[in-house]
């Protein structure tokens, strides 16, 4: 196991454009990291550089008490499961997990024991003899998982290991990420562009965007506290809501907010911003409730559709008097307005987040 230290790392591509700009990052020994973000944020990048398939151009990475800018990738002490499965088809489940031990000349039983106690690990045993062809799309993902395992790395990296697989072997092959995990108390870093991935299973997340990081914290730090705009909207689903606004005043009994459409509604607490200010409110769905009658402090909105998901509904509305829209969710048995009928929404107030207008967090008091 290790602990990896990012002190400004940086990827500039010869006569191109720099994509990573100068990250910092501590990931601790035996931790489950996941790098998140859109697609072309840096993560993969940032991911390969760490495996030594991409040169650093500036700043320095240490893996354990050794810095590796320059160190091969054979003597970095890492293993990565990549999304292509990159399986040898001629060979069975066996070979291609001991293909590595072989190439590095270790002796026959040492192969067979380590093969034999990753794939009773990942519960592949009764696989052993088939070839790749033989296998579904999960089965071959725990086989390249494996093939890493017996190389007992000090640090597993994961490229988008599940984004081939369908909806139910991704949940159920989260499930078993997480319990492996567990078991080999090893350093993971697990690059990701889907935030119910990064929320289940890291133990930290870092939010990348446009080759920086956002903000890094536990997943409910992130869901909670959102250091900016960026993070509180990709990480959630449905994403929050976000309705412009300016300041109005503060006051004893909180600060007054008025949303596009003139709605004035009142938050508890007081933020540092002078009337006039612009700003952005941040609602997410699961903290909005709607009623039929208009009540003080509530947000007029027109219902457009509504989604039934089983357990759970989404109502997809439009502020009366502004093309603004706002989401909000209702268990699945629960009574829904119609579609097309105007109704009043009382988000938790306590539960809302304010964000300037550079998209910073502001803090209430």
């Amino acid at each position: 196991m290790a602990e990896l230290r990012l002190h400004k790392l940086q990827k500039t591509y010869e006569d191109g454009p720099t994509v990573i700009h100068g990250i910092d990052l501590a990931i601790r020994d035996g931790e489950f990291m996941v790098f998140v973000g859109p697609s072309g944020c840096g993560k993969t990048t940032t991911l390969r550089m760490i495996a030594g398939l991409e040169d650093i151009s500036g700043g320095e990475l240490h893996i354990g008490d050794r810095m590796v800018n320059d160190l091969p990738a054979a003597k970095r002490g890492v293993a990565m499961v990549f999304q292509s499965y990159a399986l040898y088809p001629h060979m069975t489940v066996r070979e291609n997990m001991g293909f590595g031990l072989k190439l590095a000349k270790r002796p026959r039983r040492e192969i067979d024991e380590t093969v034999a106690r990753a794939a009773d690990i990942l519960q592949i045993t009764h696989l052993l003899d088939r070839k790749p062809k033989a296998l579904s799309g999960g089965q071959r993902q725990r086989v390249a998982i494996g093939r890493a395992i017996v190389r007992k790395p000090d640090v597993f990296l994961f490229d988008e290991p599940l984004s081939n697989l369908d909806a139910s072997l991704r949940v159920q092959m989260r499930i078993e990420l997480a319990k492996l995990h567990a078991e080999l108390a090893t350093t993971m870093i697990y690059v990701t562009h889907d935030q119910v991935e990064a929320m289940t299973l890291g133990d930290r997340i870092a939010v990348f965007n446009a080759g920086r990081i956002e903000q890094v914290g536990t997943p409910l730090e992130l869901y909670q506290r959102p250091a900016n705009q960026f993070v509180a909207g990709f990480l959630g689903s449905p994403r929050m809501n976000f309705l412009p606004g300016h300041f109005g005043s503060g006051h004893e009994s909180g600060s007054d907010i008025i949303l596009s459409g003139n709605t004035s509604i009142t938050l508890p607490g007081k933020c540092a911003l002078s009337a006039g200010n612009s700003l952005t409110l941040g609602i997410r769905p699961e903290h909005i409730h709607w009623q039929a009658q208009a009540q003080p402090n509530s947000i007029p909105v027109e219902v457009d559709l509504i989604e039934h998901l089983g357990g759970e509904q989404i109502v997809h509305s439009r502020v009366v008097g502004a093309d603004h829209r706002i989401a909000f969710s209702l268990a699945g048995q629960e009574a829904a307005p119609t579609r097309g009928s105007q109704v009043w929404l009382r988000p938790q107030w306590d539960a809302c987040h304010l964000f300037n207008a550079d998209g910073q967090a502001l803090v209430t008091h």
